[in-house]
C-alpha cells in the first residue's frame, strides 16, 4: 500500500478539506486499498508556499494552493489574478475545465509541480474595518492585505489602495492591530477566518475569481504506474465536482452568517471598479504568453 501525504492551509470545516476527505475515500475504493491519502490541514506542514517547496523536493506528495501563489512557481498562472477576467461563473468553469485550464495545470511540470484540477474559490471582494468600499475612491490610501502576488498588488495599486502582503495566518492580528485597514477574499474565508469580528464592511465587487489548484509533486506522479495515476486522477475529478457544490452552499451560508453577526454587505457597481483596473491588461502586451492567454480566455464561450 502507498500512502500519499496531502497538506493544505485550510480548516477541516472548509469545502476544500471535505472534498479531500471524499477524494481519499474514492482513491482507497478505486485502488482497493492500494493507494491511500493522509491529510494534514491547518498549515500543519507550512504555508501554501512552503508546501509547494516541499513538493518540489519530493518530501510532500500533494497540496492545495491558490493559483495566486502558484504564479510564483508557474508564471502563466498569473493570468487568473487579473481582475474581471471571467464574465460569469459558467465562463470561468468553461475555461478551467477546457484546454486552457489543462495547459496551465501541466505548465508547472518543469518546476516539479503538476496540477490535477481546480477547486472553486469563488470571487474575492474587499472587506474593511472603518468604512464600506462603495466606490473605487473609497480605497484611496487604505492598506489592503493581498496575497504574495504581483498581479494582486498591481490591482490594488490601480485602485489607489496600498497593497500589503501578509500571510493568511497572521492576518487576523494584523487587522486587529491596524497594521492593515482591510483585506480581500471570498465570503466563506471571510467568515471561517472570523475576520468579520474585526471588519464590519464587506463589499461584493468580486474583482477576481482566482481558483484553487490541487497540485501533486512530479517526483511522486512519475513514480506512479499508469493504473495508479488513473485512480488518483479519477478521485481528484470526483472531489472537484463535490467541492464546487459544497462551495456554492458555503458562499450563501457565509454571507447570511456575517450579516447576522452585524456586518454590512455592500453591492457596489462593479463596472466602476472594472473601468479603473483595465489598464492592467495592457501591461501584459510585452508578456506574449500571458497576453495570448488573456485573448483566448475572452474568446472562450
Amino acid at each position: 500500500m502507498k500512502t500519499i501525504k496531502l497538506a493544505h492551509g485550510l480548516d477541516i470545516s472548509h469545502p476544500v478539506h471535505k472534498a479531500m476527505v471524499l477524494m481519499g475515500d474514492e482513491l482507497e475504493k478505486n485502488s482497493k486499498g492500494q493507494l491511500k491519502l493522509e491529510l494534514y490541514p491547518n498549515q500543519q506542514l507550512g504555508s501554501e508556499r512552503q508546501c509547494l517547496e516541499l513538493l518540489q523536493i519530493g518530501s510532500l506528495g500533494m497540496t492545495k494552493v491558490s493559483a495566486a501563489v502558484m504564479e510564483n512557481f508557474s508564471p502563466n498562472m498569473q493570468v487568473f489574478g487579473l481582475p474581471f477576467l471571467f464574465r460569469n461563473r459558467e465562463h470561468r468553469f468553461n475555461v478551467l475545465d477546457g484546454a486552457i485550464g489543462k495547459e496551465l495545470l501541466d505548465g508547472g511540470q518543469k518546476y516539479w509541480l503538476k496540477g490535477l484540477g481546480y477547486y472553486d474559490a469563488g470571487s474575492r471582494s474587499f472587506y474593511t474595518k472603518e468604512k464600506p468600499v462603495e466606490f473605487p475612491k473609497d480605497l484611496e490610501g487604505l492598506k489592503i492585505r493581498v496575497m504574495e502576488s504581483v498581479t494582486a498588488m498591481n490591482m490594488v495599486n490601480s485602485l489607489e489602495g496600498s497593497p500589503t502582503p501578509i500571510s493568511s495566518g497572521e492576518l487576523y492580528t494584523a487587522l486587529q492591530q491596524g497594521v492593515v485597514d482591510g483585506a480581500e477574499n471570498n465570503p466563506p474565508t471571510f467568515y471561517l477566518s472570523r475576520h468579520y469580528e474585526v471588519c464590519k464592511f464587506f463589499s461584493l465587487d468580486e474583482h477576481t475569481s482566482i481558483p484553487d489548484v490541487l497540485v501533486i509533486s512530479t517526483h511522486l506522479w512519475e513514480s506512479l504506474s499508469k493504473q495508479e495515476k488513473s485512480w488518483l486522477q479519477t478521485a481528484a475529478d470526483v472531489s472537484v465536482e463535490y467541492q464546487r457544490e459544497l462551495w456554492a452552499k458555503a458562499e450563501q451560508e457565509a454571507l447570511d452568517a456575517v450579516v447576522k453577526a452585524g456586518v454590512t454587505v455592500v453591492r457596489p457597481d462593479k463596472s466602476l471598479f472594472k473601468n479603473k483596473v483595465m489598464s492592467i491588461y495592457e501591461d501584459y502586451k510585452d508578456n506574449k504568453p500571458v497576453y495570448e492567454l488573456i485573448n483566448r480566455i475572452q474568446e472562450t464561450q
